[in-house]
């Protein structure tokens, strides 16, 4: 059974990829495809991973998910499954600890590490999903401030932007935590909204089902949603929201700066990534993809809330 890591950067990306997994489940077990999500994830099976405050020592926390994973994992062979993906945007960093550090997963090494330890040697490939650096941090920006009503200052704005951090820094430091483990980067300008695509170059297979492929969710509040809902909230959105459309909360050279990093990252990683990842562009025959529109349907918040999330 080939056991792959689905590490969506990108909140939107990776719900819906969880949402198509679940919603396509009968017809992909039927090809050898089986899937663990959030739900299956965030049940307990992997408490501990992160030590949890109590009496029971994080060594102790961390053998124990180790032999509920185990014996989970011999489940999954026994059924007679091919694949197994497993998909969840928390197991490399939430978006909101991003915020705090304002920079791009500065934990993902530590965390990943102990995920590894806790998977063994069932885990063969992680699929890396990257966004440019100004959409996914406008994303987030607009995500958690209509959850926390924060609105960042300039300096701090200027921070993120000029961060020094890029995802090749992420990328290196999965790849040291994760040394056996083949690591393959899929930029979310080619690929979001296509996850039968995504799960297609993870196993090989072609025809997959596509029932509810393009189903958008957990999208980031449009600017006129974020206005509304920070003014609600007593706070000044004048100056930083626009009038419609995507919110930008990044001036002309900040904008510029996370540009560069960004093609400095994919250059990198076209040129090999000093053999530690490989960068997939493309998907076959039907082209390149699609971003969907502004307009695209979306179903809730899925796996997003903040409650929900994984420590």
């Amino acid at each position: 059974m080939d056991v792959i890591l689905h590490l969506g950067a990108h909140r939107t990306a990776s719900t819906s990829f969880q949402y198509y997994m679940r919603k396509n489940a009968e017809g992909l077990r039927s090809r050898g495809i089986g899937y663990w999500g959030p739900r299956e994830l965030r049940n307990g099976l992997l408490t501990g991973v992160v030590p949890v405050p109590g009496r029971m020592p994080a060594k102790k926390q961390l053998a124990r998910v180790q032999g509920r994973v185990s014996l989970k994992m011999k489940e999954a062979q026994r059924s007679g499954l091919r694949f197994l993906i497993i998909s969840d945007e928390n197991l490399i960093g939430v978006p909101r600890n991003n915020l705090r550090d304002m920079r791009l997963y500065p934990g993902v090494g530590e965390r990943m590490a102990r995920y590894h330890q806790v998977f063994g040697g069932f885990v063969s490939r992680a699929v890396l999903s990257i966004r440019a650096q100004e959409s996914y941090w406008n994303s987030v920006l607009a995500y958690c401030s209509v959850r926390n009503g924060h609105v960042p200052s300039l300096s701090e704005l200027d921070h993120i932007a000029n961060n020094p951090r890029g995802w090749r820094d992420v990328v290196t430091d999965l790849a040291c935590a994760t040394p056996d483990v083949a690591i393959s980067v899929m930029p979310h300008d080619v690929f979001s909204g296509r996850p039968e695509c995504r799960l297609a170059l993870m196993t090989g297979q072609s025809d997959l089902p596509t029932k509810s492929a393009r189903e958008w969710l957990n999208r980031a509040p449009d600017a006129s949603e974020l206005r509304e809902t920070l003014t609600k909230r007593g706070v000044d959105a004048a100056k930083v929201v626009s009038s419609g459309g995507c919110w930008s909360a990044f001036d002309d050279a900040q904008s510029m700066a996370m540009h560069q990093a960004y093609s400095d990252d994919i250059y990198w990683l076209r040129a090999g990534a000093n053999g530690l990842a490989t960068l997939t562009e493309e998907f076959g025959p039907t082209g390149a993809g699609l971003t969907p529109s502004v307009g695209a349907p979306t179903r809730g918040q899925g796996h997003g809330n903040e409650e929900r999330r994984m420590a």
